[in-house]
Parts: structure tokens; sequence; C-alpha cells
């Protein structure tokens, strides 16, 4: 079952600040929600291990998070799949895109694919979807709070 997520932040911070962000591992694993653990395996591998609540379900997913079609400090993909035992295997990934507003102002847009599969693709599309989308949302909020908050911090 897939779907697509579409979505823009305005973060209050310069393009190579965000796309530095964009790359950090902490800022990833404190803005993924449910993220327990991501690890750097390379420049653009990384692992991750996420607890996730969706409906009834609570699964814990073990996978890899991949960054492509890198263009710094652009544009990017974030890829993940991760497999839940029982609950079934969730993989997603987002196209992200950074322009310049002015000098210290990016605009994030983000595209984002979802596919679910096993026990959870049982759940019913709306249950899927509606949870995909806050997901999606709360991780480009977090992350665009992360961001503008670090900048405040630094010329504070």
């Amino acid at each position: 079952m897939a779907m697509i997520i579409e979505g823009e932040e305005r973060i209050a911070a310069p393009v190579e600040t965000v796309w530095r962000a964009l790359n950090d591992p902490e800022v990833l694993k404190d803005c993924i929600p449910g993220c327990e653990t991501l690890e750097k395996k390379s420049d653009t591998e990384f692992v991750a291990a996420v607890s996730l609540k969706i409906g009834p379900i609570k699964a814990r997913f073990n996978g890899a998070v991949e960054l492509t079609n890198l263009n710094p400090p652009h544009s990017y993909t974030i890829s993940g799949e991760g497999k839940g035992g029982v609950a079934g295997f969730a993989k997603g990934g987002a196209d992200v895109s950074l322009k310049a507003d002015g000098a210290d102002t990016t605009i994030l847009t983000y595209k984002a694919k979802a596919d679910v599969g096993g026990k959870m693709a049982q759940l019913g599309g709306r249950l899927i979807e509606s949870t995909s989308k806050k997901l999606a949302s709360q991780f480009f909020a977090d992350f665009n709070a992360r961001v503008s908050g670090a900048t405040e911090a630094q010329s504070a």
C-alpha cells in the first residue's frame, strides 16, 4: 500500500546550515519519530531502529537509511526500509529540496513516498495514510524547530 505525502517548511536558517543538519545523524535521530538509534556507516548510509505505533500495532523496525541523489546544498533523497517482524515492513523515502529565501531563510520542500506491508497493511488505507502524514509532518516540524533554534542559539 503506497502513498505520497508532500509539504513545505520555512526554516529560519541559511541553506548551508539546513543542509548540514539534513546530513547530521544526531539531528536526524532526534527528529525521526520513534527513532531509538541511528548510526552512521558511511557518509550516505545509516542503520536505524525505530519504534512506532500504528493503530493497535506497536512495532520496532530495524533497517537502513540511505542518502542518494546528493546535490549539495540544494537537494537529496533520503530513503529507508525497516522490518518489523510479524507487524510487517515499512519503506519510504523523501525527495528533499532547499531554496534560499533571502540570506537567513530556507524553504524546504519534500515529497515523500511510503509503503507498508504485512500485518500493518491490513489496518486500512486511511489509518496508514493519516499516520504517515502525521509522522512526516512531525519529522519536518521537529527538524525546523531544531535547526531554527540552533541558529538563534548561535547568534544570541
